[in-house]
């Protein structure tokens, strides 16, 4: 038995995700930005939530931890820095740090750029990566506290030394959009183009309201394996390369 994950959509294009571990029903909540949809798949699948995890503190992503943690009677956990920035912090956590959701174990990267605090959650064994707003399904946050040379470490040193099968959950529905950029910077490159025939043809008959998707609409998870062969920013050559290219999808 490993880790069952729960793709929940909040706001208008978030993932929120529920980390279960199957073996014991205990599980934590990843990024929420809302706690009523939160509320209504674990009252559904009757799982215990016992953690709340940030990956950082952007609203869309951490609003709802106070009224999680008091519901459920859970500890919040983000980057130690960022004590004073994730609502409901009262668990920091620093680069190799481990936690567990039940029999699972996580441990953490530390991967500032688009935050100065962020961090992801590395389910090794259970081949799962909760990555925040850092890395995108073929694609990358933006640069708000960092810059190109700490992305660069972050996705091109660290994320991409995972094990290609791991399942990367990502913050944001924001696939599509992502791969016509790729598709701009690298035009010959097939595996772009077939995953975005595939994200084009799942998109096209979803949901007007985010929060009514489903499964079958959802383009994420991808791996670390599609990632090295179509996100433009994973196979920037170096950090100036990342950053020209962060650029131009800035005003693409």
């Amino acid at each position: 038995m490993g880790l069952q994950v729960e793709r929940i959509p909040t706001l208008s294009d978030n993932y929120t995700y529920l980390a279960i571990c199957e073996a014991t029903g205990k599980a934590a909540v990843v990024d929420a930005p809302e706690a009523e949809p939160v509320i209504r798949r674990v009252e559904k699948l009757g799982v215990e939530v016992e953690k709340v995890l940030s990956t950082h503190h952007h609203f869309d992503h951490s609003a709802a931890n106070p009224e999680l943690a008091a519901h459920y009677g859970a500890p919040v956990f983000g980057h130690a820095t960022d004590a004073d920035r994730i609502p409901g912090f009262t668990d920091g956590l620093e680069e190799g740090d481990r936690i567990q959701v039940g029999e699972q174990e996580a441990h953490i990267l530390f991967i500032p750029a688009h935050t100065r605090g962020h961090i992801a959650y590395v389910f090794e064994a259970a081949e799962a990566l909760f990555c925040g707003d850092t890395l995108f399904a073929a694609g990358c946050g933006r640069l708000f506290e960092g810059d190109p040379e700490m992305m660069y470490e972050a996705l091109c040193v660290k994320l991409a030394a995972l094990a290609d099968p791991i399942r990367v959950f990502c913050g944001h529905e924001y696939t599509e959009s992502n791969l016509r950029f790729a598709a701009h910077v690298e035009p010959d490159n097939r595996e772009v183009q077939s995953m975005l025939e595939r994200v084009v043809a799942l998109r096209a008959g979803a949901a007007a309201d985010w929060h009514d998707a489903t499964p079958a609409e959802m383009s994420v998870p991808t791996t670390i394996g599609q990632e090295r062969a179509t996100n433009p920013f994973l196979r920037a050559r170096d950090a100036r390369e990342l950053g020209e290219r962060r650029n131009l999808k800035d005003s693409f």
